[in-house]
């Protein structure tokens, strides 16, 4: 999956449900802000899937369980 894809989708579901979403450029990586959970996510074009959905997990909490489905 593209990373581009990756922070679009949570761009999308964090405006779908009215969370606070930002996004802020670190040294290595991008940090990923939904509501109150916070995550990072390295800067490589694409993030395999299984990554990728772990990453997903980490904002279910917020989203919800299974959200990226």
């Amino acid at each position: 999956m593209k990373r581009a894809a990756v922070i679009r989708r949570l761009r999308a579901e964090a405006r779908r449900q009215g969370l606070e979403f930002a996004v802020t450029e670190l040294a290595n990586h991008t940090g990923i802000t939904v509501g109150s959970v916070r995550s990072t996510l390295k800067r490589h074009r694409e993030i395999d899937d299984v990554t990728a959905r772990r990453f997903f997990e980490q904002f279910a909490g917020v989203l919800g369980k299974g959200w990226w489905r």
